[in-house]
């Protein structure tokens, strides 16, 4: 038979073990707490950051296209044309080249024919993506400046992308927020440079 001191000892023992036990049970009850806010918030990062560089990319092959444009001739724009000029037709050929070059889809952006929107803006339409891409040249977009106390008309090229992106970040924000979405379905960015004829 034990002793009154080895029954203490045994006492202790099992306090101690329950005591660890609670400690962990507690431990996993802040972990399952704790988890889907760093979920949401590794994906929201990693999400984020690739739209983030998306975006740089595009801006990129908008200046590309701008320049590109605004150093082409003007004498083969028309007024009222259906089908997109050589010179315009180039400067979509350039900004997919560029996408595609820097590794992003373009959405058959490369295979895109130009509709005419009326004056000298151009629209492309892809829908090789989850949702269409769209890319609008203009060529004959004109400013008032002043220059030397002249008003003069200076005329620019100006580029504009409407590209897709699927967000990843909506499907693990309803972990925390059952219901919600992250309204964003689209990266738009433009660039303007100044017509060199």
């Amino acid at each position: 038979m034990p002793g009154s001191g080895q029954r203490k000892i045994g006492n202790r023992i099992c306090q101690r073990l329950s005591e660890v036990r609670g400690t962990q049970a507690s431990s996993m009850a802040e972990f399952a707490i704790a988890l889907p806010l760093l979920v949401v918030l590794i994906v929201g990062i990693f999400d984020f950051g690739a739209a983030f560089n998306l975006k740089q990319e595009l801006n990129n092959a908008m200046r590309e296209g701008a320049r590109f444009g605004a150093s082409q001739p003007s004498n083969d724009l028309c007024l009222g044309c259906s089908i997109a000029p050589p010179s315009v037709d180039a400067v979509r050929s350039l900004v997919s080249s560029y996408l595609l070059a820097a590794k992003i889809n373009d959405c058959g952006l490369s295979s895109a024919t130009g509709l005419g929107g009326g004056s000298l803006l151009w629209i492309y339409t892809a829908n090789g993506c989850s949702a269409p891409l769209k890319l609008q040249v203009e060529r004959g977009d004109a400013v008032q400046e002043t220059v030397d106390g002249t008003q003069i008309q200076v005329i620019y090229t100006h580029v504009k992308i409407t590209y897709p992106y699927q967000w990843h970040f909506n499907s693990v924000i309803q972990l925390l927020v059952p219901g919600a979405n992250y309204g964003l379905s689209s990266i738009l960015t433009e660039a303007t440079a100044v017509n060199m004829d």
